[in-house]
């Protein structure tokens, strides 16, 4: 018997537009744990939230308040922060928000850093509405964490990494799409999440990565594929990317290719950035090339080119897909515009 989704609303704060709001459109875009309901955004309210993302009415209405959201939809029983900010703390004004919502009867789930949980006051008040506090970034207790123990080897189906070369290039988005395409196409296909926003999607498999104890990553990847390999016998696996290899900020993904035994890679990539979070002092972003050389040196094969194809125009999508074909000798797929249907072939033959 399939448990009832949550009613939800979403906070983007005023950043609905913006790359902070990332777990926000992956919400629209799609998730099996909640159904969401409205966003609340004070700067763009008025619009669907789906035309306002990418063009498709998704019939989840931008509201200007929480109040207005509260009366528009009271059988919403929970508020998610749909924003990542920086540092991941909580400022005053979400959390004088996130207040309003406790008082208005709203459980609260929380993907940042700074946890809900920790709050005397935000504890207090959620006890006596009776409602819950969920910090998705919570660590585990010790006893709960794996270390890795070489049983990655027993799986025996594709294990295939979705890398950025960039932080918010869509990393998470494209490995939920070509999951899709695969289900829809009669393949049975499974996505590994190691962030929040995969958690809030509904992922049944994964870990949170920038939550795990450094020590505890390796094995965390590993349980999360055995568990799906061994529990759903899927004919592929993707794994959910964070970060880029080489983005100082927080380089990853080493362990998807040492620890998780993938040998094929889905390269993500935003042409029309420069530098490492569009941050001049983080240095340039390699070039697609040098990437691939490098994922090649942890014995990987780059399989697709993904393009995120933001800041760009339909003429600049076509220059770049063509010239990156022509170079690299890999398909180039746009996933928004196109999708992964014509991809899969490609996959068949792996």
């Amino acid at each position: 018997m399939t448990t009832p989704k949550e009613k939800a609303i979403i906070l983007t704060m005023n950043y609905f537009e913006k790359l902070d709001a990332k777990t926000a459109h992956g919400l629209i875009r799609g998730t099996q744990r909640f159904e969401i309901m409205a966003v609340v955004d004070n700067k763009n309210y008025g619009v669907d939230a789906g035309e306002k993302l990418d063009g498709c009415h998704r019939n989840i209405p931008i509201l200007a308040s929480v109040k207005e959201a509260v009366h528009s939809f009271p059988d919403a029983s929970v508020a998610i922060i749909g924003i990542a900010t920086h540092g991941g703390v909580i400022p005053v004004d979400l959390e004088r928000v996130l207040l309003e919502c406790l008082e208005n009867g709203l459980s609260l789930v929380n993907g940042l850093h700074e946890f809900l949980s920790d709050k005397p006051h935000f504890l207090d008040l959620a006890m006596r509405r009776k409602v819950y506090l969920k910090d998705v970034r919570k660590p585990k207790n010790r006893k709960d964490l794996n270390f890795w123990t070489g049983r990655i080897n027993q799986v025996t189906c594709p294990i295939i990494s979705v890398i950025g070369t960039d932080c918010a290039v869509g990393k998470r988005t494209t490995a939920r799409l070509i999951t899709e395409s695969l289900i829809n196409n009669g393949k049975k296909a499974e996505m590994i999440y190691t962030g929040q926003t995969g958690w809030l999607q509904g992922g049944k498999y994964g870990f949170i990565f920038d939550a795990t104890l450094n020590d505890f990553v390796s094995g965390e990847l590993e349980d999360s594929i055995v568990k799906c390999f061994q529990n759903e016998n899927p004919d592929f696996i993707f794994l959910e990317g964070q970060s880029a290899l080489r983005n100082p900020s927080g380089p990853c993904g080493a362990e998807f290719f040492v620890s998780g035994k993938s040998k094929y890679a889905i390269l993500v990539h935003a042409p029309k950035r420069i530098y490492y979070d569009n941050d001049p002092a983080w240095g340039e972003i390699y070039s697609l090339a040098s990437e691939i050389n490098l994922i090649e040196a942890y014995g990987a094969k780059v399989i697709a080119i993904a393009l995120n194809t933001q800041n760009c125009t339909l003429e600049e999508v076509t220059v770049y897909k063509n010239k990156y074909v022509t170079e690299l000798n890999v398909p180039v797929i746009l996933p928004l515009e196109e999708g992964f249907d014509g991809f899969l072939p490609v996959l068949f033959n792996l």
